[in-house]
């Protein structure tokens, strides 16, 4: 059974539209006013609201764009009810993200018309996330074990000869051995990890509170942690000399932890994509659309096709170059800063550099 939240300060017109619905099977609860009807539809989650335009102490479009800024009500269905359709009127409520007018007085089966439209249209919205959930959990499922085999296989070959062998070996034999596999290790927990972070995404990516609570996380220092993580990635690549940092500090709306994540992403690409002594150079710093983070390395770049097809599985000219590594870094990357209210870009001319750009909301 849909609900449907009638928000009208007009007490026997809401009363009459209630009455209408509860006929039509429909479960129905009203609000005599604008702040009222936030509180209810915050509060129920319904799957359609009707909403008069002119009402006291928070009217249709404010209680609109109430509605759209919160993550939990921001795809809910919203059908205004008017005496007039003023142009303006339309335009700004359209903006705003109405799905429909009805200008008073309509009829029963002008209104019925208007829901119907609507539900049927957030119905396929709700299918194509469905089966986007479960598009994912297929490639998981084909992807998953494609990529862990080459590091398993490293432990599984590596230590059945140190079992077999290890007393007929030199030390140092053994110890290069041990060395791949304690890499190998660390590569397929990274990969487990990335897949594991990818379906997270995806799957907060459907859940309005979920996205509602990465959104409250907060960093109070991001150049902070964008400079211990840059000089330990650094290190670790042997590129300390290549790195080159230019920060400004800012709070920003994301937990440490995938603030880590993005950095230890792109640092990544560009260490991997480029060769020792070349630049990565990390530049950050507060703009009027958020805190921007860039990065930018001189290696074989990416072309516009490269580009454009960023995706989950997907590693950039595996073929070629058969880097190693999911291909997930940057589609997390940038399903992360979306989720978050920012973006990502990527400027690049292979051959000669690659900029990757991430904003993160402050």
């Amino acid at each position: 059974m849909s609900k449907i939240l009638v928000i009208e300060d007009e007490e026997a017109l809401r009363e009459n539209l209630m009455s209408l619905l509860d006929a039509e099977n429909f479960e129905v609860f009203g609000a005599g006013n604008g702040k009222a009807g936030v509180e209810l539809a915050k509060a129920h989650l319904p799957d359609l609201i009707i909403c008069d335009v002119m009402m006291p102490i928070l009217d249709g479009f404010g209680v609109l764009a109430t509605l759209r800024a919160t993550p939990t009500t921001t795809t809910i269905p919203f059908i205004f009810l008017t005496a007039k359709v003023d142009k303006t009127d339309l335009r700004q409520g359209m903006e705003l993200g109405a799905d429909d007018y009805l200008t008073k007085p309509f009829s029963r089966k002008e209104l019925l018309a208007a829901i119907s439209v609507r539900l049927e249209k957030q119905a396929v919205i709700s299918q194509q996330q469905s089966q986007k959930l479960e598009d994912l959990r297929s490639s998981i499922a084909l992807s998953l074990p494609l990529e862990l085999r080459s590091p398993l296989n490293n432990i599984l070959g590596f230590s059945q000869l140190l079992v077999e062998d290890a007393e007929t070996m030199e030390r140092q034999e053994i110890r290069e051995m041990a060395e791949i596999i304690q890499k190998s290790g660390q590569r397929l927990e990274r990969l487990i990890q990335n897949f594991l972070l990818y379906a997270e995404l995806e799957l907060i990516a459907t859940v309005p509170e979920r996205i509602e609570g990465l959104r409250n996380s907060r960093t109070s220092s991001a150049a902070s942690v964008i400079e211990t993580l840059a000089l330990f990635e650094a290190k670790r690549a042997n590129r300390e000399a290549d790195l080159q940092l230019e920060l400004q500090d800012s709070p920003v709306q994301i937990a440490k932890g995938k603030l880590e994540k993005i950095i230890t992403e792109l640092l990544d690409n560009a260490f991997k994509y480029s060769n020792d002594l070349t630049p990565i150079q990390i530049i950050a710093a507060p703009a009027a659309q958020g805190y921007v983070i860039s990065v930018t390395d001189y290696g074989r770049g990416m072309s516009a096709d490269e580009i454009a097809q960023i995706g989950a599985y997907r590693q950039f000219e595996r073929k070629l170059y058969e880097q190693k590594g999911s291909g997930l870094g940057l589609v997390i990357v940038k399903r992360l800063a979306e989720l978050l209210g920012g973006g990502l870009t990527i400027e690049s001319t292979p051959g000669k550099q690659t900029k990757v750009q991430v904003v993160i909301p402050i």
